[in-house]
């Protein structure tokens, strides 16, 4: 029987990797440089060792998507927070510095352009649904307001009643002061009568007449909620428009 012996070195040559290494010796006083050239064996790895390293890199690749979840889902979060629709209208939640603002703006006419003209409310929109609302808003080319009292209630009537000047003012309707005018059947002009009441409320009591009864010095409150129900109107008759 004869045997046949493999030459391991021409069979491993596949498996094996030249690696050479420079070295400074110093001989006789002279520094020589010395290079020294081997080989060495190219480690493979087994079904398991493979196996293993792809359940890691699954497993990295998972971790990595559930943290982009995370952060996308925090992110989508804080812009509801911020930014939300209410019946139609946009608002922006605002702070400046200890106080949080609604933001929400109407178009005007500036210099030739269409801009937008912001209004801030001191009230979140969504929770002045329950201030009791019980009127059809209809918009005439002016507008007589009266009130029975001051409603200065540590400055929140000055504010109220200038921001919803503002609003009206806006929508160009020009806002007069008649202690003496009522209700006007023939709607020459828009009335509105801020009067103090055992419920916060507004109301309507002619074509384009209005009630609005402050009580506990809600004045801030109710007539935020009228500027919210006529911003809630204006996109309505826009959106007709549209159509």
């Amino acid at each position: 029987m004869v045997e046949k012996k493999v030459d391991n070195k021409k069979a491993d040559v596949k498996d094996q990797t030249k690696v050479c290494e420079v070295f400074e010796v110093e001989k006789g006083g002279k520094e020589k440089i010395v290079k020294s050239c081997g080989h060495e064996t190219n480690q493979h790895a087994t079904r398991e060792q493979l196996a293993s390293q792809n359940k890691l890199l699954r497993n990295i690749l998972i971790g990595l998507g559930i943290i982009l979840a995370i952060v996308l889902g925090i992110y989508f979060f804080i812009g509801s927070v911020r930014h939300f629709e209410y019946r139609g209208v946009t608002f922006d939640v605002v702070q400046e510095g200890q106080l949080v603002l609604y933001k929400t703006s109407l178009p005007v006419l500036y210099e030739g352009v269409v801009v937008p003209y912001n209004f801030y409310l001191r009230n979140d929109p969504r929770k002045l649904k329950n201030i009791p609302f019980e009127a059809n808003m209809t918009y005439l080319p002016y507008l007589v307001i009266n009130l029975t009292e001051d409603f200065n209630c540590d400055g929140d009537g000055m504010i109220g009643i200038a921001n919803l000047l503002k609003q009206y003012q806006i929508l160009d309707i020009k806002v007069l002061r008649d202690e003496n005018a009522t209700c006007d059947t023939n709607e020459r002009y828009s009335f509105i009568q801020i009067q103090s009441g055992e419920e916060t409320s507004i109301t309507q009591f002619g074509p384009s007449c209005y009630t609005i009864n402050v009580d506990d010095c809600e004045i801030l409150k109710v007539t935020e909620k009228l500027m919210v129900e006529n911003f809630i109107e204006i996109e309505r008759l826009k959106n007709l428009q549209e159509d």
